[in-house]
């Protein structure tokens, strides 16, 4: 008795005439633009990436031309917008995890500003204007998703912020400066920026504030774009602000409500995180797969090897439940409106992340010495899934908050 084909994504239902002609879509956009894209961007210079004729704004550009629509998707229903949002990304992610984070980074300022329902603010992050993410700072990396203390130490302190938005009245003024881990911080024309606050009484670092707004303001400088090891496709750099006049309709988020909205982009990242290291991981596997039945030792195609098949068979498991996991996450916090629960994301980002990161790593033993050299894609997609590892909150520190939020204090 013949086995029954998987679909493309793995064994999952026949997907409705709609999401298939998506999926079909984003696929072929991955396999045709991203994939030699990114290879090409893998061997440029950062200065090159970024440069007017570089290949990563005619990646940018195709993409737009698909025409995937942020107000169209939020029109679907809940079950019908995390399927259509997991394919994506995990589709992106499948093409080129630095470009997928390009593009998922680009959006972020425009979706936040949809959630939250400001129309001021969403006239100034449409869908095709770039966007970028800026959290992080210099001093401050894991800790800066970690705005109500949860992980602190008990003789522990923030420290100094390295970036204050001062509100006096009706105007706010921003100072210091974004690190260099910014996705898109060389290139973003838009910035959702979440920093300490400054009403009075100093920088407050558990109340700070969520502004957007453009990157072409008097005051606004970059930094080099980062050299790096893996997702070099998604240009990084550091962001300056001197003495930034912004208005308070800027505002996504003040003091009062910074921890929600911290807690709404985190739990948005992490779920499109879990998405494209889905795509990734499925990206090696595929790739293992296919060179297990080309590549021959003693005699035979080296799948017929039990090592092989074994070694396969749990990247094809791993990837598998990575899917399920990101599906069924999203749904549930698309269902939850405004009381969204961000340990669900962070299972669904340490889960995709760690599983690229393990399915990459066999799918190159299985290559061999052929996985080492540039002539095979896999060294490339081993490098990008590390850098999961770290980004959006390193998986250490996400385990232990989430495992804090798991604390019933009816139990204790």
């Amino acid at each position: 008795m013949a086995n029954p084909k998987l679909g493309p994504l793995g064994a999952e239902p026949e997907l409705p005439e709609m999401m298939q002609m998506f999926q079909e879509t984003m696929h072929r956009f991955a396999k045709d633009v991203m994939r030699p894209i990114g290879v090409k961007l893998d061997r440029m210079t950062p200065e090159q990436i970024i440069a007017p004729e570089s290949p990563f704004w005619e990646m940018h550009k195709k993409y737009l031309e698909l025409g995937v629509s942020l107000d169209a998707m939020a029109e679907l229903s809940f079950a019908e917008q995390s399927k259509m949002f997991c394919i994506l990304f995990e589709e992106l992610g499948w093409g080129d995890a630095g470009l997928a984070i390009s593009i998922g980074a680009s959006i972020l300022p425009a979706y936040l500003s949809m959630v939250f329902k400001n129309e001021y603010l969403r006239s100034i992050a449409p869908d095709d204007v770039m966007g970028c993410w800026g959290i992080t700072e210099p001093d401050h990396g894991s800790d800066s998703i970690d705005p109500n203390g949860m992980l602190m130490h008990a003789k522990g302190a923030y420290g100094r912020p390295n970036c204050v938005a001062t509100i006096k009245g009706d105007q706010i003024i921003v100072n210091g400066q974004k690190s260099a881990w910014v996705s898109n911080g060389t290139v973003a024309k838009v910035i959702i920026l979440y920093c300490a606050a400054d009403t009075g009484n100093g920088p407050d670092t558990h109340n700070g504030a969520c502004l957007i707004f453009p990157l072409d303001l008097p005051g606004i400088s970059r930094g080099k774009p980062l050299d790096k090891l893996g997702q070099r496709g998604d240009p990084q750099g550091e962001i300056f602000f001197d003495n930034v006049v912004l208005s308070t309709k800027n505002m996504l988020a003040g003091p009062d409500t910074f921890q929600t909205a911290v807690y709404a982009i985190h739990t948005l990242a992490n779920s499109l995180m879990g998405a494209v290291f889905t795509g990734c991981a499925r990206s090696a596997y595929e790739h293992a797969l296919d060179y297990a039945h080309e590549r021959k030792q003693g005699g035979v195609p080296i799948i017929r090897h039990q090592s092989v098949a074994h070694r396969i068979f749990h990247m094809f498991r791993k990837t598998e439940a990575s899917r399920a996991l990101c599906h069924r996450v999203m749904h549930f916090n698309l269902a939850q409106g405004a009381n969204l629960c961000l340990h669900a994301a962070m299972t669904s980002k340490v889960t995709a992340t760690q599983t690229s990161f393990e399915v990459a790593s066999e799918a190159l033993q299985i290559f061999g010495g052929n996985g080492l050299t540039t002539a095979y894609p896999i060294e490339k997609i081993l490098r990008d899934a590390r850098a999961s590892l770290i980004e959006d909150g390193c998986n250490e520190v996400l385990a232990i908050k989430g495992g804090y939020y798991l604390i019933d204090p009816d139990k204790l």
